[in-house]
């Protein structure tokens, strides 16, 4: 008896209040390998529900587009946590995987040389002829095409259903405490603030703040190398009569998009075609993708624009261009569009995120850029075993 208590009074004394500053994908991470611990997490959001980069993507969860390696890890442990999500807390999770389609040559050529290094690199992928790419989705364009990359390992969520679900089922499961609606405007290692002048004691604090750069250590932000990026993105109607996409699907574009097809000899010959083909594609970061909902909407996107190129007025013009691009390579039983918006996010210059300690008990971390719903469950789990061992 006597050496169960002792267990016990040890194991309260590891029990910590921490704070989580933001209920975006980051801060719902962390609340929850910090809840899993067995800590007290208070989870701290201004407004009424999460409204930025968290709910405004594809919901794709996309290890292919990580390099092999530490971040590909990274890629699969969030993997896992999703279909943990799906199975304990009814978040909806499709594991369809994904196909890059090539409809011109220099395309195939870098599917081919990524396939072709792919076994070393132990990545999972396929490489298709036209045939089998259709046998996979029906909305392959035909017209033209040589072939696609199938790649299992892709996630399909609906963001905007996940996240506030993934914040009541952190509440159900492990008590976590949601404060919505209040503003953190002070942290200082042992309390934070909001606005409306409440003090919460805190061990240890997680800024997870999304683009939010100025509110709370801004001279961390600074210093860092971030920057924002905004994208623009469409969502159709739901397709008729239960018509499925099936894989997420990407373009030729794409590939010039995510580092893991550095690798690849041909990148050069192909970036350097759409630099003097279309070099309006380059202008705004537009590559192209498409994934479906659990509701049947497609989600078509996407561009980026960095900094000074923000502007709150959306442009016709890269919608248009998105669009464009889109009809080369899929077919859709209906292109209605239902809805149009803009996200911004911070993106790193190196590195999966900003991981920053400005003062002893907080930490920061933000900066995932486009990857926050594929790498951050591994990349919170991967602080919080850090954290863990420096006490």
């Amino acid at each position: 008896m006597r050496v169960t208590w002792i267990a016990l009074w040890n194991r309260n004394l590891a029990q910590l209040e921490i704070a989580v500053v933001g209920a975006g994908i980051v801060g719902l991470a962390n609340a929850w390998s910090a809840a899993a611990r067995g800590h007290r997490v208070t989870l701290f959001e201004r407004d009424r529900h999460a409204e930025g980069a968290s709910v405004r993507n594809f919901g794709m969860g996309w290890p292919i587009g990580q390099p092999a390696g530490e971040l590909r890890d990274i890629a699969m442990k969030s993997r896992n946590c999703w279909l943990t999500l799906s199975h304990e807390a009814g978040v909806w999770v499709q594991p369809c995987g994904s196909i890059h389609l090539a409809h011109r040559a220099d395309e195939w050529d870098v599917l081919r040389e990524f396939h072709a290094a792919a076994a070393q690199a132990k990545i999972e992928c396929e490489l298709l002829d036209a045939a089998g790419v259709l046998s996979r989705s029906p909305a392959a364009n035909p017209d033209g095409l040589l072939g696609g990359l199938f790649s299992p390992t892709e996630l399909c969520v609906n963001p905007r259903r996940a996240v506030p679900e993934i914040a009541a089922w952190l509440t159900k499961r492990y008590g976590v405490r949601c404060e919505f609606s209040a503003t953190v405007t002070g942290v200082d290692g042992r309390a934070v603030r909001t606005a409306d002048g409440r003090t919460f004691s805190a061990d240890r604090t997680i800024v997870c703040g999304g683009s939010d750069f100025q509110t709370l250590f801004p001279e961390v932000f600074a210093s860092a190398g971030l920057r924002r990026c905004k994208l623009q993105m469409l969502k159709t109607v739901p397709q008729p009569d239960g018509w499925r996409l099936g894989p997420h699907l990407a373009s030729g574009l794409t590939l010039r998009h995510y580092h893991n097809f550095d690798v690849c000899p041909s990148l050069a010959a192909l970036k350097r075609r759409i630099a003097v083909e279309t070099p309006e594609l380059d202008e705004f970061g537009i590559h192209i993708m498409a994934s479906q909902n659990d509701a049947g909407e497609i989600i078509l996107g996407d561009s980026h624009e960095y900094d000074a190129e923000i502007s709150p007025f959306d442009r016709s013009r890269i919608d248009e261009l998105i669009l464009r691009e889109l009809r080369k390579i899929i077919c859709l039983p209906d292109w209605t569009i239902a809805e149009r918006w803009n996200g911004v996010y911070g993106k790193l210059a190196s590195g999966p995120c900003l991981e920053a300690t400005p003062i002893p008990g907080v930490h920061v971390m933000v900066g995932t850029g486009g990857a926050g719903m594929t790498m951050s469950f591994g990349l919170a789990e991967r602080a919080w075993r850090r954290w863990d061992e420096d006490g």
